[in-house]
């Protein structure tokens, strides 16, 4: 469940530019706190992309039934399933344990904003666009924002002054407004010896594909086709069009539409259903997400009419060939029984309101996350630790085909977390009261590609949302509050006050006596053993002499704590400590281990 509404933070005022996920959970956070926050989307819609994209099949991590992502997070996808009867999944999709329509998402979403905005605490505007950022010197001599215009319907022009600023756009949108320094495409391997970077030198040019998604239902008769759409030759040939994808794997993943395929694979047509006959009546429908209509011609950044022009004819044409000449599972050609479905998407075609994005402009860092802090390691289940963690994330690192470069890569990785240094931008190369809070954070392409989906980026909203609230409560500015022990040990606090992780355990629930004081002794390195290495902390279970003399160098204790159990232990230790929370000593991110053994 989300917090309760504490006490009103002294006239915060918070700007969310970005109506996604991130920008709902920063939003949430923030005024759950009792900030007063103006949430602007470029959209029609709140929701990003489980409403206005089309993408409502949540992209999730083994264990989001239990942990892995903020309680609030959490809530919606309870709400989601209470709202369809409680039904587990809904739509019966088999790329999520949750799958449902856009329409649902967005009801949901309204809804758990509905009762801030009812208080006045938030304030949404809707189909607004930033198009200018006024900034200046603070009386500390530091580049700030002081206010947004935005533009809207009609030529509409709307100025949000505030004294937080939020980036939770799609494309990083304040990032270039603002002043900020930023990034987009490959750093190339050069920079940080990643394996999955392009090879060599920075690549600005190969933004990740976006995809226009379609709503398809399936009638119980044929209907009309109608003539080819434009530039439909090419992309049959050019993309080309089928059933079955290219593995990550170097093999080729082969699929039938309405059944498993020779290989065994489910059917293509139940990939990424979103309303289930069985279970809802009415018509099976689907969004279409598929390699079919994955658009790597140009990127949104780059050139961003000509991108989402060549997106929608590619869907358009995709969606001609699945009902002319995809291959029958009866035999013959095409199936003109699947038909564009309007009422999935709310637009009048069957497109979504907008493109799916999969990459983001990025906070230009010295110290970006990269795939050396999230990869899988030998004999460890976690990633590298992050002491200034505000959040948690997991996903395989998902970088679609990039422009220039149309190879995919699926790289594993495991549990990793949400750093508070890749929120904020480096000094002087950014307004200091600006966050990240969606894909823009400073994390490399391969990196950045880890966290872009559902939960990853409402975990990045919400941690921005906290900061801004700690940095305010604390008289300084968010950048400020990144880099500092405290700061970032009291936004920790609220986090898990509101029932966010901020270490990976699958046997810690949040309302475990020990989940504050666990979460400390991990983030402080005081696990040892097979503690260290395992998702299991055991915290029922008896522990040894050496682990509580780590629990005792991790709280700064002259002795070791007593109690029966690590998870008795680990209150103890927290009770005792001096000074609560994870040492403020440094620790150098993986990538900067990597150069020191690589040298």
């Amino acid at each position: 469940m989300t917090a309760p509404v504490t006490a009103p933070l002294a006239g915060l005022r918070l700007a969310v530019i970005g109506g996604g996920l991130g920008g709902i959970a920063a939003t949430l956070a923030a005024a759950d706190a009792g900030a007063t926050v103006t949430l602007a989307a470029a959209e029609p819609v709140l929701g990003g992309q489980v409403t206005a994209q089309a993408t409502s099949p949540l992209d999730e991590h083994p264990l989001i039934e239990s942990t892995g992502a903020p309680g609030s997070y959490h809530e919606f996808r309870r709400r989601v399933r209470e709202r369809l009867g409680g039904r587990t999944n809904p739509g019966g999709g088999w790329v999520s344990r949750l799958c449902f329509e856009p329409d649902v998402g967005r009801r949901v979403l309204d809804d758990m904003l509905a009762a801030h905005v009812a208080a006045g605490r938030v304030r949404v505007l809707l189909d607004r666009e930033p198009v200018a950022a006024r900034t200046g010197i603070d009386a500390a001599g530091r580049h700030v924002i002081e206010a947004l215009e935005l533009a809207g319907p009609g030529g509409v022009r709307e100025v949000v002054a505030a004294d937080t600023f939020v980036d939770a756009t799609e494309l990083g949108d304040l990032l270039p407004l603002a002043g900020a320094d930023w990034v987009i495409g490959s750093e190339g391997s050069d920079a940080f010896g990643e394996p999955h970077a392009l090879p060599g030198g920075p690549d600005p040019r190969a933004e990740q594909s976006c995809t226009w998604v379609a709503g398809l239902r399936l009638d119980d008769v044929a209907g009309p086709v109608g003539p080819a759409p434009h530039g439909y030759a090419g992309h049959v040939t050019g993309q080309p069009f089928g059933l079955d994808i290219a593995g990550w794997d170097g093999g080729v993943h082969r699929y039938a539409m309405f059944r498993d395929s020779v290989s065994g694979n489910p059917p293509f047509w139940t990939y990424r259903r979103v309303r289930d006959a069985a279970q809802l009546g009415g018509r099976d429908a689907v969004v279409l997400n598929w390699a079919g209509n994955d658009y790597a011609t140009t990127g949104l950044v780059a050139d961003r009419e000509r991108t989402m022009r060549g997106a929608r004819e590619l869907t358009l044409a995709f969606v001609h060939w699945l009902r002319t000449e995809a291959p029958r599972d009866d035999g013959g050609r095409g199936y003109p029984e699947v038909a564009l479905a309007p009422e999935i998407t709310g637009t009048p075609d069957g497109l979504a309101l907008a493109p799916y994005v999969r990459e983001s402009r990025r906070l230009a860092s010295s110290d970006p996350v990269t795939e050396h802090d999230i990869a899988a390691r030998d004999g460890v289940e976690r990633a590298v630790g992050m002491r200034d963690s505000l959040g948690t994330a997991w996903y395989h690192a998902d970088l679609h085909p990039r422009v220039g470069h149309p190879s995919s890569v699926y790289a594993p990785t495991a549990p990793f977390q949400v750093p508070a240094r890749a929120l904020v931008p480096d000094v002087g190369r950014g307004p200091v009261n600006l966050i990240a809070g969606a894909k823009n954070l400073a994390a490399t392409q391969v990196a950045a590609a880890a966290y872009r989906v559902h939960p990853g980026e409402w975990s990045v909203g919400e941690a921005a949302g906290v900061l801004a609230v700690e940095a305010h409560a604390a008289a300084i500015a968010p950048a400020g509050a990144a880099s500092s022990p405290g700061a970032v040990r009291r936004a920790q606090e609220r986090l898990l006050a509101r029932g966010t992780p901020l270490v990976w355990a699958r046997d810690l629930p949040t309302d475990h006596p020990a989940f504050r004081a666990a979460t400390r002794a991990v983030l402080a390195g005081g696990t040892t053993g097979e503690r260290a290495r395992s998702l299991d902390l055991r915290p029922d279970d008896t522990l040894v002499a050496a682990e509580r003399g780590a629990l005792a160098r991790a709280f700064r204790l002259v002795s070791p704590p007593e109690g029966r159990t690590w998870g008795e232990a680990a209150r103890a230790a927290l009770a005792a400590s001096p000074h609560p929370g994870p040492s403020p000593t440094p620790v150098a991110s993986a990538h900067q281990h990597h150069r020191q053994e690589t040298r």
